[in-house]
């Protein structure tokens, strides 16, 4: 029996005269993604990817890699067989045994790809089901709510049979969205539109801003440890850690109180404009939510962006916070967002944030920084290349 792993694609299918190198990029990464369980030949036909092992490999963790991989729809782990309805019977009695067994109620689902077949999709299904039914007769057929639904796929190289399939991460392959970079902090937002906006096919250069002695080594750290969670979809990350306290107690000595917020963002983002520029990205991306903080009312994020060429991307917009929680929850990073060390905006939070800032107000609170000469001082040259083995 050929145990295989089925990637059925997503929007690629939707592609129109550049469908193939959507297929191409998506075929790169998952050989990358499964390249650390075992040697595996890796094809697409009819809009699926198979992943065939070749020798010992761990087909248990290689699955669960497989759901991880951006531009897949579903996944199955499939027993492949001889494009026979005799055969097929018996690779699903011998592949979902124990299942078979397990379960009381069942459907049989077929897809004929191969249209030489010489049974239809509704003929093999009740072949199938009723062979099935016949050695396990404790099961009853339910074609509404089943326990168990055997999946049956006639296509060009062999017959496939396996189980339900399973949610692939969705959106499109990593790659073919370029490059941008992401303002990451160590709270829950940040993290879940770096996932976000990586899904829709872009590389990510996480910008980390620490402001030591104010924030801990730790709080460096858990930063680092987002980033890695986030290989698991987004691959190898370069996270670029700025050191930002000299600019914020320049800031905090000479702006008004209540416009430090903006002001500290305003450099954030010129210093991440600058880092995007060189690494040759076409936008930035932020986690900011309309409302959530003072910082981020509609006027706030307006003056904060005055000061850009690039445009930013804000993908949590306009997301419920326990939207966001739960995406967070779903991708791995919730536990570690929470962990209570402070970030550089949180140890240098005004009393009372102006929530309606007017651009000549904070220009004229600029005039009285060299804002160019803080920017140049600073080292941006320090970096850290993340993986998820690292």
């Amino acid at each position: 029996m050929n145990d295989i792993i089925l990637f059925k694609q997503g929007e690629i299918i939707l592609k129109g005269l550049n469908k193939r190198e959507f297929e191409r990029k998506l075929i790169v990464n998952i050989k990358r993604r499964l390249e650390p369980f075992g040697d595996f030949n890796i094809y697409a036909m009819q809009s699926t990817v198979y992943a065939e092992p070749r020798g010992e490999c761990d087909m248990d963790a290689a699955f669960e890699a497989a759901k991880t991989v951006f531009g897949v729809l579903s996944v199955s782990r499939a027993a492949a067989c001889e494009k026979d309805k005799d055969t097929v019977v018996d690779t699903a009695a011998s592949y979902l045994g124990q299942r078979l067994q397990e379960a009381s109620t069942f459907k049989v689902e077929s897809k004929r790809a191969d249209k030489r077949f010489p049974m239809n999709s509704i003929e093999l299904s009740r072949y199938v089901g009723g062979e099935l039914h016949d050695r396990y007769p404790h099961l009853k057929p339910d074609m509404h709510t089943p326990e168990l639904t055997v999946t049956v796929e006639i296509r060009d190289l062999a017959a496939y049979v396996h189980g339900a399939a399973e949610h692939g991460a969705g959106g499109l392959p990593l790659g073919v969205g370029g490059r941008m970079v992401v303002l990451l902090s160590g709270g829950i937002d940040s993290p879940v539109a770096a996932w976000m906006t990586a899904r829709r096919g872009v590389r990510l250069i996480p910008v980390h801003f620490y402001s030591h002695p104010y924030t801990s080594e730790m709080a460096k750290e858990k930063v680092l440890t987002l980033a890695k969670q986030l290989t698991r979809y987004c691959g190898r990350l370069k996270v670029e850690l700025v050191p930002f306290t000299n600019i914020q107690e320049e800031i905090r000595r000479k702006c008004p109180e209540g416009l430090i917020t903006v002001i500290m963002r305003r450099f954030m983002m010129r210093i991440a404009e600058r880092i995007a520029i060189k690494n040759g990205c076409t936008a930035l991306v932020t986690g900011d939510n309309l409302g959530q903080v003072a910082s981020q009312t509609a006027e706030a994020l307006a003056v904060t962006g005055q000061c850009l060429e690039l445009p930013v991307f804000r993908p949590l917009i306009a997301f419920d916070k326990k939207e966001i929680i739960d995406r967070a929850r779903m991708i791995g990073t919730y536990d570690t967002s929470i962990l209570p060390y402070e970030d550089c905006c949180t140890v240098f939070t005004p009393r009372r944030p102006r929530t309606k800032p007017k651009l000549a107000e904070i220009l004229a609170a600029e005039a009285e920084l060299d804002v160019n000469g803080l920017i140049n001082d600073l080292k941006l040259d320090c970096d850290l290349t993340v993986t998820e083995r690292s």
